[in-house]
Formats: C-alpha cells, structure tokens, sequence
C-alpha cells in the first residue's frame, strides 16, 4: 500500500477566542487520535463553560462595536471572496487534516468538500451587498402620508455547532452566510474533528477577517456545546447532529426564544422505479451508500427497488462492494477510508446484529476489517420497511434493499419514516419524478443522482430530520432580522 500524505500544516490545537490563541482556563485537553491506525495526533484544548463565555463576550464587544456588523457589504463581499480563494490555496492541508483525524478519504476532500467550503464563501461573498429589503406605500392616516419599508439587519451572535462527518464544508455552510450578512459566530467544532475547523478560522482571519468575528471553541459536547447552545448571549444556534442532542438544544436555547436551525440527520430512500437506467444509476446509488463510509446525513441507505428491478440491483450493490478498497485514506487506490472512532464501529456492528436477529439477509459485508484502525466492510441486506436497520439511521455502509410493486407502495415506504432530509429518485419518466417528488415529505430530492447541496439552494429537513433552512436565500433570512418601519410624510 502505497500513501501520498502531504505534509501537514496543523494549526493550533487551543482555543480561539478574540483573535488570540488561548489555553482553556483549566489547561485542560482531549486527545485527537487518526482512525487509520488508532494513533495520537494531538492534544486539543477542551472549552470548559467559562472558555465559551469569553468567546460568546469576544463576539458580542466584536458585534456591538460595529468593526463587521457595520462594514460595508461590499467590503465584506471582498473579504469573503479572499476567504474562498485561500480555502482553495489550502485545499490540500485541509483535506489532509480531515483524512488525519476523521477518516475521509484525502481525495474525496480535494475534490468535493474543500472546494464545495470555498464555493459556499464565494456565493454568500455575492449576498454581502444585496441584503434588502421591501417598500409600500401606505394608505393616508388622516392628513399624513405615509411610506412603509423594511430593514433586514443582522442577528448579532451566532453559535455554530459543526459535526465530525463533514467539519470544513459544514462550518462553510454556517459561516459564509452569518459572515456576509454581519453577524459574529462562535464555532463549536466536534471533538472528533476539531483540527481542520481551527485550520479554517487561520484562513478566515488571513483574509482580513477581523479579530473577535470568528471564535472557536474545541471541547466535549456535554460541556462546550451545551454552555454555547445554553448561553443567554447567543442570538441564534445553528447544530448539525443527531436527533437527540438536538432535541436538547432547542430546549436550551428555548429558554430565550432564540432562533434555532437543526439539521439532525436522516434515513433517506433511494426509489428506483422499474424504468430506471441502472446503468446509468447504479454508481449513485451505490455511492449513496458508500460515500465516506456511509457517514453522511443524506445517505440513501433505505434502496426501494421495483421488484422487477430487484435482483439487479441488489447484484450492482454486491459489485460495488466487492470493487471497494477500504483502505488508509490517504492511499490513491482507496475507494474507502475509517470510520471516525470505536465507538462509531461498534454502533455499525451493533446494527448489523440487530438487522440478522431480526431476520434480515445479510448478502455481503458485515465485518470489521482484521487490521489496525476502524475500517468496515461495505455490508447489504435485503429486508423489508420495519426492520431496526430499515427505520434508524446506522451512519455507516449499511444498505437495505426493499422490493416495492407500485409507485403508491413506493411513496408510502419512502415516508414511512421519522425522518424527513432527503430523498432520491430513479427513473426516465419527469411526469412521475414530479409527482413522487411532489408526495414525498422530505426538504430535498435528487433525480437521476446524488450529491452536495449546493450553496444557491436551501437545505434542511422535515420532521425528526430538524426545523429550519441553512444555504441559499433562506440562510440569508436565518441570519438575519426583519424590522418594519414606518414613514410620516
């Protein structure tokens, strides 16, 4: 095996508060270990309560006295677009953070999500200057005329909570917007990614982002993140997570009526309909599984299959799996790299269990890999809708192949689920795309493939999968405050 590692920039491991690097109060830290080979890479400071105060102060002086909030938009346009181009000159060390200490592979991070983290500063760079908002002209109050207008004006402090799966593009995703429209954020980045978050905020301010804008707060998420979602503050919360941690930051943060977004996940369907073009499909589909080992919020790991279609594409998935090389991520040959930690490997297994106890076949895979690291076997079952394995997400490469016979039965499946993210479509037939699309309760749909939202379009979810937008017109609106004022003339 052969590996192309770069050398690696790593950026310092302790908070960033104000601008300066700080030691938390305690001195205390966590380790941040490479799933590759379950080795230490660094210790990283680890925010107590009283560390995410200071930052959540650091943001508020920043925003009150106006250095960001009251830029030009035009300037902080400029600035943004600085920002992305420094993110692409740093594609690689930031992706090599990311393979480093999570696990993905280092090319798909080259390719996909460091220059998806850049296109997402580039286009809210745009927004910074278009934020408007609307004008009427009233009807007389007696004598007075009267013109009616609104202001859209930024929130103030934003607290941004970031998973381990996706750290660079989803903190692009929290960050760019709250940035372009003025606000301050205070980043609490997950303490199994914390490196490449850190990395980022260096760029950030390298871009002429001033000191006090961008605060991040590496720590356990029982204690940094509950102190930042709890914190009177904060203006809004943004988490992306699991349902369950979500759950208990909309009740921390409802104490003081504060906008929240949550975007916690799903269990996403795959509909492939009797028409589809597998051949032109089936690497979605299987990549729908198996991109960075499952552990994507938008996996599409519930394969809803048209039963005439059903052995085929149960043997696409088989080929697919076979033709995996789970691998070191930054090996050139791996199609695969580790899932984040022991703890994560152990749920996976844990699922496969459940799945064959509960009767499911199992067709390939299922197996940790016997070597050092937390590799796993890319794993199919065939089943049905109300197996464990079918209804909650595993986050790993776990596919279940479910045979449907009509497009009502397929529709009904597909929403039969607490989640509501995302879904994906498979066939030649608009009018039917259309239609399903129109039925299926979920915030976004793919036809005919798959892939990263895009930063011109909102995302979010329905249901257990969250409440809110991020990206798009609407993460603009998220960040920001409707003021109506009106006019005597």
């Amino acid at each position: 095996m052969t590996t192309t590692r770069p050398d690696i920039v790593l950026p310092d491991p302790t908070l960033r508060i104000g601008g300066r690097h700080v030691d938390a109060r305690d001195r205390r830290t966590y380790p941040s270990s490479n799933p590759a080979t379950e080795e230490h890479v660094v210790s990283v400071a680890a925010a107590q309560p009283a560390d995410v105060d200071d930052a959540v102060s650091a943001a508020r002086r920043q925003f009150e006295d106006g250095e960001w909030s009251r830029t030009d938009g035009v300037e902080r346009g400029r600035i943004l677009t600085r920002a992305a181009a420094l993110i692409e000159e740093d594609a690689e060390n930031l992706a090599a953070l990311e393979a480093l200490e999570m696990g993905k592979l280092f090319n798909d991070s080259v390719a996909g999500d460091i220059p998806a983290a850049a296109q997402a500063f580039r286009h809210f760079a745009g927004w910074a200057d278009k934020i408007t908002g609307t004008t009427a002209l009233l009807p007389d109050f007696g004598p007075q005329r009267r013109l009616g207008c609104t202001l859209r004006q930024p929130l103030g402090v934003v607290g941004a909570i970031t998973p381990w799966n996706n750290p660079v593009l989803i903190a692009a995703w929290k960050l760019a917007p709250a940035l372009a429209v003025g606000c301050t954020v205070v980043v609490k980045p997950a303490e199994d990614a914390s490196l490449s978050t850190l990395r980022l905020a260096e760029l950030l301010a390298a871009a002429g982002i001033p000191d006090g804008v961008v605060n991040v707060v590496p720590g356990l998420g029982d204690i940094a993140g509950a102190a930042l979602a709890g914190h009177p503050g904060i203006d809004k919360i943004s988490f992306t997570g699991s349902p369950r941690v979500g759950k208990q930051i909309q009740s921390l943060a409802g104490d003081t009526f504060r906008k929240v977004t949550l975007e916690l996940g799903g269990k996403a369907p795959q509909l492939i309909f009797a028409d589809a073009d597998l051949d032109q499909a089936m690497p979605w589909i299987a990549m729908g599984n198996f991109y960075h080992q499952g552990q994507v919020c938008a996996a599409g790991t519930r394969v809803l299959v048209h039963e005439s279609r059903l052995d085929e594409v149960v043997q696409g998935l088989v080929d697919a799996a076979d033709q995996a090389r789970v691998g070191d991520p930054f090996d050139p040959d791996s199609t695969m790299g580790t899932i984040v930690n022991a703890k994560q490997l152990d749920q996976i297994l844990r699922y496969v269990d459940i799945g064959r106890a509960e009767g499911a076949r199992l067709i390939t895979g299922g197996n940790r890999l016997d070597r050092p690291g937390y590799f796993m076997e890319p794993t199919v079952f065939r089943g049905h809708n109300d197996l464990t394995i079918a209804r909650e997400e595993i986050f790993g490469p776990v596919a279940t192949v479910i045979g449907f016979s009509s497009t009502e039965e397929a529709v009904r499946l597909a929403n039969t689920t607490k989640y509501g993210l995302n879904a994906m479509i498979h066939t030649r037939d608009l009018s039917r795309a259309l239609t399903v699309t129109e039925q299926l309760r979920v915030g976004t749909v793919w036809v005919n493939g798959w892939g990263v939202p895009d930063p011109a379009l909102p995302w979010g979810g329905r249901a257990g999968s969250g409440i809110g937008r991020e990206l798009g017109r609407s993460g603009i609106e998220a960040d920001t405050e409707e003021k109506t004022v009106h006019i005597g003339l």
